[in-house]
């Protein structure tokens, strides 16, 4: 059996109307997140809500009785909207003292000290290696990556047949028109920056050159087409290969410990004359004390010295050049080169570089 308050007519009678008010204001006060207020004003407002069909029943009225029907159905309407708009509201405003209290900022708090990541090993080395020499008198010496020939060969008293000038040593860099070469190479060693010194200054020059350099080999674990080196350059009365053993015992010690000692094997550079290679004693090495070859070295070819204008009957000088990334090899008992490049963020962290 239906309830009369179900039909259309029902709808629209003062009772009706208040218990579809109260059911609504419970409805809608029973709402604590925006979500189920909105499911609650859908079921109290929408247009399958009592209020609502009641305002659609108006029509079936006699047209005397329409007036106050209307009236009674906008008043219940508008009670529950206003219900809803305050309960709207209380929520808004519990929404926005959660997010400021969640949210807030101390500005007056200090700020973590710590430091995030870490500078890459081989720019760190660079830095030590440079204020080493600073500390010693020397000037950093800079100089392009990208060279003339001239400045990386001939003044170097390296002739056109040589070796190190053939295309398994060195990148040429091909001519505008695509047609020949160019007369330029990426550098194949920093001695250029010592070329572009003397050329610069009179002596005495004191001076060393860390920076990039590119040769055409494989990347695998002990070589790399680009990496870095240190170049030293002394020009000055009366310097002798004692001075020049005396720098590298000092260099020796910085990098790898104050147990270092160096001697020095014969060699030959066309760029120094006598020539030698720098071996040092490295106790801390992975598999034990023993000689490592670090770099080579002599007494600057008097050759070079007069291609930059510099009389050898009054100045003589010394020369060095040590790869940056085998010091840290040794140092650190790195066994593949591919660590120093591939980028991973972890590979510094495990390094005490800058003890």
């Amino acid at each position: 059996m239906s309830n009369e308050n179900d039909s259309p007519a029902g709808l629209l009678q003062p009772e009706a109307l208040t218990r579809a008010v109260k059911e609504a204001t419970s409805a809608i006060e029973g709402a604590s997140t925006p979500a189920e207020l909105a499911a609650a004003k859908s079921a109290c407002l929408g247009d399958k809500a009592p209020v609502s069909l009641a305002r659609r029943a108006i029509g079936s009225l006699p047209g005397p009785e329409r007036g106050e029907a209307g009236r009674n159905v906008n008043a219940a309407r508008a009670e529950i909207t206003a219900v809803f708009e305050a309960r709207r509201a209380a929520l808004e405003a519990e929404e926005a003292a959660r997010i400021l209290r969640e949210e807030t900022v101390d500005v007056t708090a200090r700020t973590p000290r710590r430091r995030v990541g870490a500078r890459h090993p081989i720019s760190v080395q660079m830095d030590r290696i440079a204020d080493l020499f600073v500390a010693m008198g020397y000037e950093i010496g800079e100089g392009p990556e990208v060279e003339l020939e001239w400045f990386n060969f001939d003044a170097l008293n390296i002739h056109p047949d040589h070796p190190a000038r053939t295309m398994m040593d060195t990148f040429h860099l091909a001519g505008g028109d695509g047609g020949g070469g160019s007369g330029m190479v990426l550098r194949t060693h920093t001695s250029t920056v010592q070329i572009h010194t003397m050329l610069r200054r009179e002596p005495p020059i004191y001076t060393v050159a860390p920076g990039r350099v590119y040769r055409t080999d494989e990347l695998d674990a002990t070589h790399s087409p680009v990496f870095h080196q240190t170049e030293g350059l002394v020009v000055d009365r009366g310097i002798t290969m004692a001075d020049l053993k005396g720098t590298l015992d000092h260099f020796a010690k910085s990098v790898f410990g104050p147990d270092a000692v160096t001697r020095l094997r014969p060699s030959y550079f066309p760029f120094t004359e006598p020539s030698a290679e720098v071996d040092v004693w490295f106790s801390a090495h992975k598999d034990g004390a023993r000689w490592i070859e670090w770099g080579g070295c002599g007494m600057v070819n008097p050759r070079v010295l007069r291609a930059c204008g510099i009389d050898p009957e009054v100045y003589s000088g010394f020369a060095f050049g040590m790869g940056v990334e085998r010091a840290l090899m040794l140092r650190h008992g790195i066994t593949d080169m591919r660590d120093m490049t591939d980028g991973d963020v972890r590979f510094p962290a495990g390094l005490r570089v800058e003890e």
